[in-house]
C-alpha cells in the first residue's frame, strides 16, 4: 500500500492562490464592464439609423406626434417605393455609381498606388523633397481651393459634368499617397530585387507583387473614396448645374427643399427618411462586410515611418 505524503501548504501558495483568483475575479469584472460601456454606445449609434427607418415608416401625424411614436401604427412599407419615384432617384443613383463614385474609386486606387510606389521602392534625385511638398499640400482646405477650382472647371467648360473628380482622381489624392506609401516601406527589398534580377519591370513588380501584398492599404484607400464620393454634397453643388446630372446627395437636398414647402408634399418628411436610409444603406452594409480588411489596413500603414 502506497502512502501519499501530502506536502504542508504554505502562506507563499496560499497568497499566489489568492492573488490568481483575484486576478481572475478582475478579468471577469473587466469583461463585464467593457460591454457595460460597449453596449450603451452601440445603441446610442445605432437609435439614428433605427429612428430613420421607423420615420419612413409613418405618415406625417406619426411623425409629428409627441411624444415620439417609436413603433409606427400602422405601417407604411410603400413610402420608399413611392419615396424613390417622387423623384428620378434611379437617374440620380445612376450619376452617383457610374459617373461619380465607381470611376473616381478605380482611378484613385490605382494613380495613388502608382504615386506610392514610385515614393516608397524606387530610388530617384529629390525624391523625398518632392514628397514632402505633396504632403504640404493637404494644409490647404478646401475652402481655400473652392473657388480657383470653380473658375479653372468654367474656364475649360468642365461644369455640368464629373470631369471634376474622374480627370484629377488620376493626380493622386495625398492622403492616400501618403497612407499606401507607409504600407509600401513595410514590404522588404529583397523580394522586389529577387524580381529584378529576374528581369520583371516595375509594372510587372507593381501588379504581380505589390498589389497582392498591399490588399489590406488598398481596400482602406477604396473604402474611403467610395465614402467621399457617395457622401459628397458641396462638390456637386458647386460643380453640377442640371438636375438630370445631380447625384444621389443633391437628389435628397431638393426631396428637402419640398419638405420645407408646407403643402407640397403630404409626406414628404417620411420620403425624406426613407430615401436617406436606402443612401445610407450601401455604405452600411460595405462597412459590415468589409470591416476586418479595414480595419487590418488600419493598423498596418504608418507602421513602418
Amino acid at each position: 500500500m502506497t502512502t501519499v505524503i501530502k506536502k504542508p501548504t504554505t502562506q507563499t501558495d496560499q497568497s499566489q492562490d489568492s492573488a490568481v483568483t483575484m486576478s481572475r475575479i478582475l478579468g471577469v469584472l473587466g469583461e463585464i464592464g467593457k460591454y457595460v460601456i460597449l453596449i450603451p454606445l452601440a445603441i446610442t449609434f445605432m437609435f439614428p439609423i433605427y429612428w430613420m427607418f421607423v420615420s419612413a415608416l409613418k405618415d406625417d401625424p406619426q411623425v409629428f406626434t409627441v411624444p415620439p411614436v417609436l413603433l409606427p401604427n400602422p405601417v407604411f412599407f410603400e413610402n420608399f417605393v413611392e419615396a424613390w419615384t417622387i423623384l428620378p432617384f434611379n437617374t440620380f443613383a445612376f450619376n452617383t455609381v457610374f459617373r461619380y463614385v465607381l470611376p473616381t474609386t478605380i482611378i484613385t486606387v490605382l494613380s495613388c498606388t502608382i504615386i506610392a510606389y514610385g515614393f516608397s521602392k524606387i530610388d530617384w534625385p529629390y525624391r523625398d523633397q518632392i514628397f514632402y511638398i505633396v504632403l504640404l499640400t493637404m494644409m490647404l482646405p478646401w475652402a481655400v481651393k473652392m473657388v480657383p477650382l470653380f473658375l479653372m472647371f468654367r474656364d475649360w467648360n468642365w461644369l455640368d459634368t464629373y470631369f471634376p473628380w474622374t480627370v484629377t482622381a488620376a493626380f493622386g489624392t495625398p492622403y492616400f499617397i501618403f497612407l499606401l506609401r507607409q504600407f509600401f516601406r513595410t514590404i522588404p527589398n529583397e523580394i522586389l530585387d529577387a524580381a529584378r534580377v529576374d528581369g520583371a519591370n516595375e509594372l510587372v513588380i507593381l501588379w504581380r507583387i505589390i498589389f497582392p501584398l498591399a490588399r489590406p492599404a488598398l481596400v482602406v484607400v477604396g473604402l474611403f473614396r467610395f465614402m467621399w464620393a457617395w457622401n459628397d454634397y458641396l462638390g456637386p453643388r458647386i460643380f453640377i448645374r442640371t438636375q438630370e446630372n445631380f447625384p444621389l446627395a443633391l437628389g435628397i437636398d431638393l426631396l428637402q427643399n419640398r419638405a420645407n414647402d408646407v403643402g407640397t408634399c403630404a409626406r414628404c418628411l417620411p420620403y425624406l427618411m426613407g430615401v436617406s436610409f436606402l443612401v445610407a444603406l450601401p455604405i452600411i452594409i460595405m462597412f459590415f462586410f468589409a470591416q476586418r480588411t479595414f480595419i487590418e489596413g488600419i493598423s498596418l500603414t504608418g507602421t513602418k515611418g
